[in-house]
């Protein structure tokens, strides 16, 4: 049996797919907008998410490179878009398999058994997660923890503390964080990293004076160490 989401606005379509991937055994849960099956996606961690494109509030394609920049989790595109174009840019987007209605639910339980076969899903529940010290970074959730006690951190905030743990006791400096993080290829204003890292510091209850985590490296970087291992 396999946990899928199925992303579809149209209810003449959803339910009665729901009930027959049900009647094949799988457990299905259903979303009936982009936004709301993100959430899903991240929150429940299906084995397999079937995506419509054409939905209500943000186009299919786009919430499949959301998913794409945080998980793993195999796709299926079930769209009734049949342009051959169309396919390949949402094949090279991310997708696994893309299928045009109509449909039966017969053929659908039969992509994705086979996408199954081909385990992209273990490559989704091998944990990601970031340890360091008593700080925790899942990329997944997007969530982080210290001590045990989540950190609020915005999603800017976010992308430059998963940055620098993929990099632990290295220093990286700001030209490198202002590309990656910011998306800024030619340079930037280092006092935008420096406003965004004394707001991170003030979250993870340290400060520059007293670093336990980020620590400046004067006229380098920054680099995010264990405490443990640096005492």
């Amino acid at each position: 049996m396999a946990r899928l989401l199925l992303v579809e606005d149209d209810l003449t379509i959803r339910t009665p797919l729901v009930r027959a991937l049900r009647e094949r055994g799988h457990a299905v849960a259903a979303t009936s907008t982009a936004m709301d099956g993100l959430r899903s996606a991240l929150d429940d961690r299906p084995d397999l998410v079937v995506l419509d494109l054409g939905l209500p509030d943000l186009d299919g394609r786009e919430l499949l490179r959301m998913l794409r920049a945080v998980s793993a989790v195999p796709v299926i595109v079930a769209t009734a878009r049949d342009d051959e174009t169309e396919i390949v840019r949402v094949l090279d987007a991310g997708a696994d398999d893309y299928l045009v209605k109509p449909f039966t639910a017969a053929q659908l339980d039969a992509r994705v058994r086979a996408v199954l076969r081909r385990g992209p899903a273990a490559a989704d529940t091998e944990d990601p997660t970031i340890a360091l010290g008593g700080l925790r970074i899942d990329p997944r959730s997007r969530q982080v923890t210290l001590d045990g006690a989540v950190v609020e951190l915005t999603p800017r905030e976010f992308d430059l503390l998963h940055h620098l743990a993929g990099r632990p006791g290295q220093v990286v400096t700001k030209r490198e964080l202002l590309t990656e993080v910011w998306q800024i290829p030619y340079g930037g204003a280092d006092k935008t990293v420096d406003v965004h890292l004394s707001w991170l510091r003030r979250k993870l209850g340290e400060n520059a004076q007293q670093p336990r985590y980020l620590h400046t490296v004067r006229g380098v970087g920054v680099r995010l160490a264990d405490p443990e291992a640096d005492r």
